[in-house]
Order: structure tokens, then sequence, then C-alpha cells
């Protein structure tokens, strides 16, 4: 997929004009903050893991990092990344620009509460140049997420 994907996707909620494409790439939380003008927490990063025979996401702040005893507790099985060669698969996006947004529907995402501290979030649109401001709200309804979960560490102020 593509930015243009996630384009047409964000169109049923308005939102297809507030896709930020930069010169520069976007594919780190470092160089999202760098290209963007802000803290590297404030980029919402969307990571993969296996869920059975399929995948899921949850979108954590870019400061935050997974914790495996939440995850567990959590879900009931051990976090396990996507290996790079099935991200694309899984999800229809490369890494780098995996994002919430025009996933197939087997795929299933989550938000974690590391993101709540912030007004806006920037998640990745699909390529590792790309990003969108959007509330909470907005990231909530506009990425079908399941729920709000606490899985990270790190992160706390």
């Amino acid at each position: 997929m593509s930015v243009e994907t996630v384009r047409e996707y964000l169109k049923q909620f308005g939102k297809d004009d507030s896709i930020l494409e930069m010169d520069q790439s976007t594919a780190t939380v470092e160089l999202a903050a760098m290209a963007l003008g802000t803290e590297e927490a404030r980029i919402a990063k969307s990571l993969t893991f296996y869920n059975g025979k399929d995948a899921m996401v949850i979108v954590v702040a870019g400061d935050a990092k997974i914790d495996n005893k939440k995850f567990k507790e959590e879900f009931g099985f051990k976090a396990k990344m996507l290996a790079t060669e099935d991200t694309v698969k899984f999800t229809g996006h490369a890494v780098g620009g995996v994002c919430p947004f025009a996933l197939p529907g087997s795929v299933d995402v989550y938000l974690d509460d590391s993101m709540k501290r912030f007004k806006t979030m920037f998640p990745a649109c699909g390529s590792s140049n790309s990003a969108i401001e959007l509330t909470l709200d907005e990231l909530e309804k506009i990425s079908g997420s399941k729920k709000w979960i606490d899985v990270c560490k790190n992160w706390e102020q």
C-alpha cells in the first residue's frame, strides 16, 4: 500500500487533505520528530505483532517500549513482533510507513495509554515520509481501534 491508499481511506473521515508529506524521511521516531518539528514522544509508533494466524497493530507513544509482562497479561501470549518480510504481507504497509489506517479487516488495532498525555499525535500514513496530526479521539475513530490498553513502559513522567 502507499500513502495514496491511506489518503483514499481517510476520505471517509474528511482527513484526506490533512496528510503531511515531507521531503525527508519519517521512517523512525527520531527522523519523524525532526521532520515534523515536534518531540519524539508525540510520534505515534505503529508496532506490529503476530496474533495467532494473523497480526495486530499497537499504536504507542514514540518514547514508549513494550512491556512483555503487561503484553502477556493483556493478550494471554508472548509478544513477538512481525518479521520485516511479514509486515507488508499482514498490514499492506512497509516498515517505516506502517500505520493504523487502511489495514486488512483481520488486523486488530489497539491504542496504548502512553499517548494519553498528549492532545494530538502524529502517526505515519503508509509511506516513509508521511504523517498526519490527529487528536486522540480522531485516532481512535479513524484507526477503528478495539480499545485502549496499557502494555508499555519507560514513558511515565
